[in-house]
């Protein structure tokens, strides 16, 4: 049903590094860099085969956004950015291609060099890249908007965390600066290539960079903000002085003149504004509206398109989520027991009239999932963990890792509540004239913090089968605002979250599991896992020096992560569920790892006429 977020694919990663472009090895300056394979386009490519060179320029192109914004600054902890912001307005130093696993184009960065040893990495700057008040793109600036992310000068720690094995960075020249790195670290030299760029006159007036909330950002991309509405929407208009129109990376894209989001409070709202006409392109989350709602005259007539487009994106995990931090949820048989309540095959065919797979894993369909029992080299790998750090560990570690409960047949979802009872009396749990109890009286209720109201017909089926175990299930509905003030202070029982994977994991993982981010303000880690094992598994997985390793590093923590019950695994499908107006025209090739929404405004274009 609903895969929430808007899709940015933080690609984690293939594993061998090869860098083309000359045969010098890493001590040469090149202009793209891969793990695990060659790139696919050569130094003298023209531009990406997902793009078109018949598009057409010109014309407004009207996107939807759901809630409500009040600040342009995409970087800062409070508040919630508009839409639109960081993909058209910043650029990175280099740019990842949207067909191939883990591959890196130069854009800000004409070159790149990593060093031999694999501790630091260098990067010229591209002498055509200039900011929108025209200023030249310098190395200055990129070492101040490094040293302004990282700052926590009211910055939201995710970039502090993220960047955590980044030593310093130096300038060499004008147009040439160096990071350095603590330790080796598979994809760092690509993390921080991928990091976005400001002037440091952004803002220059203001006190604090937290105080920037509305201030124009100064930054090099395509387009700049032209009207806000804050809450309502905003409006970009493209740069008649973009500095990359003809960069190979850039080449026919970023097509429309002007680009706007309306911003709509509900989904049924939204979809009736779309075929009224207010926007052009909308991408579907809820099934149900999917399979009965887009129909009506302007389908019929073919002034609206509604079509599913495949992709090849890993699903990652999406899934209720357990907050350990509470007390309720410390046993991972009383969350064991809730995940057995859940009846998908119930829900997908009463509610999302089968559109949906069951997900299985925090890497869903990557090699990286972890199945069936432990392999020999995920058992070598734990017991030399063990014996390096003398850590304990859950003997439940080594379980059979089984796809989530079916609760076909008659008595499936029966057996399953039977079992889920049995857990949760083992945890010191007993119905009670109907009421789940434990000794001291204390009755198990608890809720789920939602930012949608349509949320609220999921959960109910959910809640009908934990109320057969004596449970209390409530929801809690939201504005935006105070949602995101809630998670960045952790103040839930369980919410519903996606976390996004590549094609392999990577330096994300500390962000959303590791025992420092579990009391960190604004982490993603939700669920507050806070084991010594996971830590050590996160730090194999990012050290990881061959394929094999990856996998067996990678498969062990979804193991550890599985069998400790964090995540109640929800659903995902294998398509971009979108509508468009008929009039807009779009390439022929489909990427393979993209987010429907960015790939429209960025490649798309009016197929007759300025809309």
């Amino acid at each position: 049903m609903f895969l929430k977020g808007h899709i940015r694919i933080l690609f984690s990663v293939f594993l061998v590094f090869i860098l083309i472009t000359g045969s010098s090895g890493f001590c040469a300056y090149v202009k793209s860099m891969a793990l695990g394979s060659n790139p696919k386009y050569s130094d003298e490519f023209d531009y990406f085969e997902y793009t078109d060179p018949n598009a057409k320029v010109g014309g407004e192109l009207r996107m939807a956004s759901m809630g409500t914004f009040d600040k342009v600054n995409p970087f800062s902890l409070r508040g919630i950015v508009a839409a639109g912001v960081s993909d058209l307005i910043f650029e990175p130093l280099a740019i990842f291609s949207l067909d191939e696993p883990m591959t890196m184009y130069g854009l800000l960065a004409e070159e790149m060099k990593l060093g031999r040893d694999k501790l630091s990495i260098s990067f010229r700057l591209n002498r055509e890249a200039k900011f929108s008040n025209g200023d030249p793109v310098l190395a200055k600036d990129v070492v101040f908007s490094y040293e302004t992310l990282i700052s926590g000068d009211g910055v939201n720690p995710f970039f502090k965390n993220y960047w955590a094995d980044i030593k310093g960075v130096s300038i060499v020249s004008d147009r040439e600066v160096k990071f350095t790195f603590r330790k080796k670290n598979r994809e760092l030299h690509f993390i921080i290539a991928s990091m976005p760029i400001f002037s440091e006159k952004w803002g220059e007036n203001r006190e604090s960079f937290s105080d920037i909330v509305t201030d124009g950002p100064i930054a090099s991309g395509p387009y700049k903000i032209k009207k806000i509405e804050l809450g309502k929407g905003i409006w970009f208009e493209k740069r008649t002085d973009y500095w990359a129109n003809k960069h190979p990376v850039r080449k026919n894209q970023f097509n429309f003149s002007k680009i706007s989001f309306r911003y709509y409070k509900d989904a049924f709202a939204r979809l009736e504004a779309f075929k009224a006409g207010e926007f052009d392109f909308i991408h579907e989350n809820t099934s149900k509206i999917w399979a009965r709602s887009y129909e009506g005259k302007s389908f019929v007539s073919g002034a609206k398109i509604k079509e599913e487009l495949k992709n090849s994106n890993p699903a990652g995990m999406q899934g209720y989520v357990f907050n350990t931090r509470k007390s309720l949820f410390s046993d991972f048989r009383v969350r064991k027991a809730i995940y057995l309540a859940m009846d998908f095959e119930w829900m997908n065919r009463q509610l999302f009239y089968d559109q949906y797979k069951r997900s299985y894993s925090f890497f869903t369909n990557t090699p990286m999932a972890a199945t069936g029992l432990p392999s020999e080299s995920e058992t070598q790998l734990l017991a030399k963990l063990v014996k390096e750090s003398d850590i304990r560990f859950n003997p439940n570690v080594l379980d059979v890792i089984s796809r989530p409960p079916l609760n076909s047949g008659k008595n499936g979802l029966r057996n399953n509540l039977k079992r889920a009872k049995g857990l949760l009396e083992e945890a010191g749990w007993f119905v009670t004239n109907g009421r789940l109890q434990n000794k001291k009286g204390n009755s198990f209720e608890f809720e789920i913090l939602l930012d949608t109201r349509g949320w609220e017909r999921v959960v109910a089926p959910f809640a009908r089968n934990l109320k057969k175990l004596g449970i209390n299930l409530k929801t809690r509905v939201t504005d935006l605002s105070l949602y995101k003030q809630r998670i960045d202070n952790f103040d839930y029982d369980m919410l519903v979250h996606w976390y996004l994977s590549g094609q392999n994991p990577g330096n994300e993982l500390f962000n959303r599991y590791s025992s420092i981010s579990a009391g960190q303000k604004a982490s993603r880690n939700y669920a507050g896992v806070k084991d010594p094992l996971v830590d050590l598994l996160i730090d194999r997985v990012v050290k990881a020096e061959s394929r094999e390793e990856l996998v067996t590093a990678s498969r062990l923590l979804d193991r550890v992560l599985l069998n400790e019950y964090y995540v109640i695994p929800h659903w995902h499908n294998t398509v971009h569920r979108v509508s468009y107006d008929s009039r807009l025209a779009r390439p022929k090739t489909l990427p393979l790892y993209y987010g429907s929404e960015i790939w429209a405004f960025s490649t798309w274009w009016w197929r007759r006429g300025q809309q």
